[in-house]
């Protein structure tokens, strides 16, 4: 079992958040979602179950947390994919691949399936939207993007695009479905 108390109060209830969203997404993997109960949670984070009640009222609101981190921590990621390219162009290429890997790994389970719904993943879907309407416009702005059509546009037609990399069968299979994208991007001659 983990030691769960840390040096101050704020630092053990971060610890018994995590150690409860990491045992339930690993449970959940191990025996499916429907087989996972509170009392299994409590007993493999080393928690009572009435200190676990006082985090989550069932294990579905500790999924919907688990599933927040996650976009979260994808969001950062696609930030510091951008932040780590030269130009316009290959930012937007970079964070397009970024993104349909990500779509590639974790699209299709019955876990996706439930948490791909409510208002957590609408925000998250309007801030990835506006992340790369902006590359769009910034490539716009250089000439490596067509402005022929907006940006906002663009970026739905993008995001939409890439949503086929979760039935694609390999990375290398994703990579050129932003070949594709990125050709479909490029300023009319």
């Amino acid at each position: 079992m983990p030691k769960l108390w840390d040096e101050t109060i704020e630092a053990h209830r971060r610890a018994v958040r995590d150690a409860t969203l990491e045992t339930t997404a690993a449970l959940v993997a191990e025996h499916g979602l429907a087989s996972v109960t509170m009392s299994q949670i409590a007993e493999q984070t080393g928690i009572g179950r009435a200190t676990l009640y006082k985090y989550f009222s069932d294990v579905e609101a500790i999924l919907v947390a688990w599933h927040e981190r996650q976009i979260t921590d994808h969001l950062k990621q696609l930030a510091q994919v951008r932040n780590q390219a030269r130009d316009p162009g290959q930012r937007l290429q970079m964070v397009l691949e970024a993104y349909g890997l990500i779509v590639h790994e974790h699209h299709g389970s019955e876990l996706a399936a439930l948490l791909h719904q409510g208002a957590h993943v609408a925000r998250a879907q309007r801030h990835l939207t506006d992340f790369i309407r902006q590359l769009l416009a910034e490539g716009a702005a250089t000439g490596d993007v067509r402005d022929d059509v907006g940006p906002g546009e663009l970026a739905s037609y993008c995001l939409r695009a890439l949503t086929a990399a979760g039935s694609l069968p390999s990375k290398a299979a994703v990579r050129r479905l932003v070949m594709v994208i990125l050709d479909g991007l490029k300023p009319r001659a």
